[in-house]
C-alpha cells in the first residue's frame, strides 16, 4: 500500500509478485463506483488535443501551486503521457458541477476522504448522466505510470 503519487518508484522496488496499490484506489472502491472509474480510466487514450479534463476535488485543502496533486502533478502526468494539451477545470470541496458538461471528455474524482459515499456517488450519478467518463486520482496515475492492471489486479481477480 502506498501513496499514488510514488507509484513509479514503488513499483519499480515492490517485486512484481508482491500486491500493490494505494490509498486512493481504496477509496474508490470505499466511496465510489470502482467499476466505473476502471472502465471510465481507460478514456485517458481516447484523449486529444484541447480536450477537456474535469479534476474533482472534494475538500478544501490549501492549494500548494507548485506541486498539487489535482491542479499541477495529475495535469502534467496526463500530458505527458497523452502528448496532448489538454484543458483542465477544478471543481473544489463539493461546490457544483458545471451546469453543461457535454465538452468534458473526462472526470478525475480524488479519493474523496473528506467526503461520504453519498456525495461522491452523487457526483457520479450526475457525469454517468451527462456520459463523461470518470476515473479517480489513483487510478489515473497508474494508468499513465503504466501498472494499472497490476495495482488493480488483486481486486479484479480476486473478486474483493
Amino acid at each position: 500500500m502506498t501513496d499514488s503519487q510514488a507509484f513509479s518508484y514503488v513499483s519499480s522496488v515492490v517485486p512484481t509478485h508482491i500486491p500493490l496499490t494505494s490509498f486512493s484506489i481504496l477509496f474508490s472502491r470505499l466511496k465510489g463506483n470502482f467499476d466505473a472509474f476502471l472502465k471510465g480510466t481507460s478514456a485517458i487514450n481516447k484523449l486529444q488535443d484541447e480536450d477537456k479534463i474535469l479534476i474533482l476535488e472534494s475538500c478544501s485543502h490549501s492549494v500548494n501551486k507548485c506541486d498539487d496533486i489535482g491542479r499541477v502533478k495529475i495535469p502534467n502526468w496526463l500530458q505527458k503521457f497523452t502528448h496532448k494539451k489538454l484543458n483542465f477545470t477544478t471543481v473544489s470541496n463539493l461546490d457544483p458541477l458545471p451546469a453543461d458538461l457535454s465538452a468534458y471528455k473526462l472526470a478525475i474524482q480524488c479519493g474523496g476522504c473528506m467526503a461520504t459515499r453519498t456525495q461522491i456517488l452523487r457526483r457520479l450519478e450526475i457525469l454517468k448522466e451527462a456520459r463523461v467518463p470518470v476515473s479517480n486520482y489513483g487510478l489515473t496515475i497508474a494508468w499513465c505510470s503504466g501498472i494499472f492492471d497490476r495495482v488493480t489486479g488483486i481486486f479484479r481477480k480476486k473478486g474483493i
